[in-house]
């Protein structure tokens, strides 16, 4: 069985560009009420334009935790839920091998990718428990579970942290309706590839993900009946470059 979307709030932060933004009209396109969340309000706007149907706008910098917490409240006031969040804010760096990291770029990882994801989880799951209800799908990576020199250690260590903390909240939140989901991407032609040290060829990113591969992905744990919880997804391109 599928769950219906129509008029489900649904709060997605990264929603400004790559994958978030597909996500955004993926779920747009099943009806639901999309509330948008990006540091860039300029591509906030423009995604909002393309949804076809509600669609609001919250920017927001999610390693502010007190903005967060705004939001959240902005969205319990203004609608009185909040059914489904989506975590696909997320950053890596150029300089990722362990000769040429630097401190601050480590802490810029972790303040986004772990930090802003905490936040943005913690202060969901309040509202979500007076619910009793709530999904949180939380955009991990194929780095989540594997070892890839590719990656680069504060991305690997993010992800990894990123898939044990949204399994601690099925642990914890289980027994009143309260499901996560961590989905955990192979390599994917996102513009997030703009970091590698290497480029890539318009070919290589043909065989990779694509971003509507993603948002249906999300769209299907969406879609789960409440009594059903799909803890963890890994999708990869067939063509993998880290078997190869």
């Amino acid at each position: 069985m599928q769950r219906n979307l129509k008029d489900k709030v649904v709060w997605i932060t990264g929603a400004g560009g790559g994958m978030g933004q597909h996500i955004a009209l993926t779920l747009s396109k099943l009806h639901s009420k999309v509330i948008l969340s990006d540091i860039n309000e300029q591509s906030l706007k423009k995604v909002s334009q393309k949804c076809t149907y509600y669609s609001s706008i919250k920017p927001l910098d999610i390693t502010k935790i007190n903005h967060v917490k705004t939001v959240v409240k902005e969205i319990e006031n203004d609608y009185g839920q909040l059914d489904i969040v989506i975590n696909a804010a997320g950053m890596n760096i150029q300089n990722r091998d362990w000769d040429d990291i630097q401190q601050n770029d480590w802490d810029q990882v972790f303040k986004v990718n772990i930090n802003g994801m905490f936040y943005c989880c913690k202060s969901a799951l309040k509202l979500m428990k007076k619910q009793n209800d709530g999904l949180i799908i939380n955009i991990s990576s194929w780095a989540g579970n594997h070892i890839s020199y590719l990656s680069g250690t504060s991305y690997i260590a993010s992800k990894h942290a990123i898939n044990a903390m949204t399994e601690t909240i099925n642990m914890k939140y289980c027994n009143i309706g309260i499901r996560a989901c961590s989905i955990c991407p192979g390599e994917a032609s996102t513009p997030l590839l703009d970091q590698r040290p290497v480029p890539l060829s318009q070919e290589e990113k043909d065989l990779m993900l694509q971003v509507e591969d993603i948002s249906e992905t999300v769209a299907f744990v969406a879609q789960r009946e409440k009594h059903v919880c799909v803890n963890q997804i890994t999708i990869s391109p067939t063509h993998n470059r880290l078997y190869l």
